[in-house]
């Protein structure tokens, strides 16, 4: 049964990527507009006028490609990780354990990019912090994406018996 859950978890955090790659890509225009928001450091006073604010559409454009691609990169593992999950999931725990790799390996990467991201870049690097606006909708959602991704990683990382 614990098994079961595990790979469910799995395949909801593929969904989770998939769902973001189809979104992100469907209104790329709010996907590099959250990105033009946080690098130009507008939503706060002061903001525009600190040396590191850009609106460079090339460092733009390599940060919205990096959230479509991370997030793509999450669905695949966790994908493959969920399938081969199921098909050890009748096997000793040792045979189940080497199977969740990919699976924990799409985890790892959707916490990387969620952090790195948007807490070390947008949050440190462009002050999100300060922005009344996107405090709330960028970075309380990347917060809670990455704890629920990682206690996902935890519980399915669990040794099997």
């Amino acid at each position: 049964m614990l098994r079961n859950l595990k790979i469910l978890l799995i395949l909801s955090v593929a969904i989770w990527g998939l769902l973001g790659v189809f979104g992100n890509i469907l209104d790329w225009g709010g996907t590099t507009g959250a990105v033009s928001v946080a690098t130009s450091m507008s939503t706060f006073d002061g903001g525009t006028d600190d040396w590191r604010a850009t609106s460079n559409p090339a460092i733009i454009l390599a940060g919205a490609l990096s959230i479509v691609l991370l997030k793509s990169f999450t669905a695949i593992l966790c994908l493959i990780g969920a399938w081969r999950m199921w098909t050890a999931r009748a096997a000793d725990a040792a045979v189940f354990a080497k199977a969740k790799t990919y699976a924990l390996a799409g985890c790892a990467v959707a916490i990387f990019m969620l952090f790195f991201g948007w807490i070390v870049i947008a949050e440190t690097w462009f002050e999100l912090w300060r922005s009344e606006v996107m405090r709330e909708a960028a970075l309380d959602a990347a917060f809670r994406y990455c704890g629920m991704i990682g206690v996902i990683a935890l519980f399915v990382g669990m040794p099997d018996e």
